[in-house]
């Protein structure tokens, strides 16, 4: 027997005053209710109700479970329609990783952004540059570079990622710039290794029309691209770097762009959420947001290049 169950068909016929009514208001039939209160009398060995064919009463036992039962539906009921209105509301906690990249220079800008338009959204983000796993981490919305994930989620390709390989004007005094791909092999490079399964990622370039990989002489691999990235502007080595990350030390010149024709851009920025028709309007909305911005932002990195090719 399903207590609940009974127990609020029973509560239904008392506050309906009849078992007909409450099987209307449970979409169910007068026998179908009849007998769970049977079931419920049957369970409990008491009689619930006085029953003639013109008048339902309760009896002692009946008012007695009545009055001990009824205030938990209510709050039940309650909680019901709170969960059921939050749903329809912007206002609440919005839970969202990224790696660490893609978060400090793109996701975080566009929290406070759509904080603006609802002021009443708030996030708890959580950077990791492994795959977060939504169900397991409690994540209403995820992000992540290079291919979209393979699970059963929905994801969004957001924009390209446009690698520029770079350095700064320090080492290049010391050690010269570089011509052609060829010529890396003489200098320092930085590396980056792709943090769940350590492996040391080779650099990319378009030559000839084909993307080709190549590894180059790494003096220091990173497990951050930010790590890497202070590596590069402090003149330990030549790097290879996402655009998004560096716009603004393009434009200062703290980083100078290399070998500019063989820039390419492969990998994507992906969103990712679960599969799942009922969810709440502040995530529809953060979704929504995210998918109209994210690729204004991206679509940035083509100034940033063809600014760069033009020095």
């Amino acid at each position: 027997m399903d207590k609940a169950r009974v127990i609020s068909l029973f509560i239904g016929v008392v506050r309906a005053k009849s078992f007909s009514q409450a099987a209307v208001d449970a979409s169910l039939t007068p026998q179908a209710v009849s007998k769970a209160v049977r079931q419920l009398e049957e369970h409990l060995g008491v009689r619930l109700f006085h029953r003639t064919t013109r008048s339902l009463s309760l009896t002692d036992e009946g008012t007695r479970l009545f009055e001990l039962a009824n205030p938990g539906l209510r709050l039940l009921d309650d909680a019901i329609d709170q969960i059921q209105s939050s749903r329809l509301d912007v206002d609440g906690l919005i839970r969202v990783a990224a790696p660490m990249s893609i978060g400090n220079s793109i996701i975080v800008p566009l929290l406070q952004e759509f904080q603006q338009r609802y002021p009443g959204a708030h996030f708890d983000m959580q950077l990791d540059d492994h795959f977060t796993d939504l169900v397991e981490s409690k994540i209403d919305v995820g992000f992540r570079a290079g291919s979209p994930p393979e699970r059963n989620l929905i994801s969004r390709k957001l924009g390209e990622i446009t690698l520029l390989t770079c350095a700064a004007p320090s080492y290049l005094d010391r050690h010269g710039t570089p011509r052609r791909v060829a010529d890396l092999a003489e200098h320092r490079c930085t590396g980056f290794r792709q943090p769940n399964t350590g492996r040391l990622l080779p650099w990319e370039f378009h030559v000839d029309g084909a993307t080709v990989y190549q590894d180059v002489p790494v003096v220091a691999s990173f497990n951050t691209v930010e790590a890497e990235l202070t590596a590069v502007l402090n003149g330990m080595g030549i790097g290879q770097m996402p655009v998004f990350m560096i716009e603004r030390e393009l434009a200062s010149g703290a980083l100078i762009p290399l070998l500019t024709p063989t820039i390419t851009a492969n990998n994507g920025v992906f969103m990712y959420y679960q599969q799942r028709t009922q969810m709440p309007l502040r995530v529809r909305h953060f979704i929504d947001f995210v998918s109209e911005q994210a690729p204004l932002r991206l679509q940035a990195q083509r100034r940033a290049v063809n600014a760069a090719k033009g020095k």
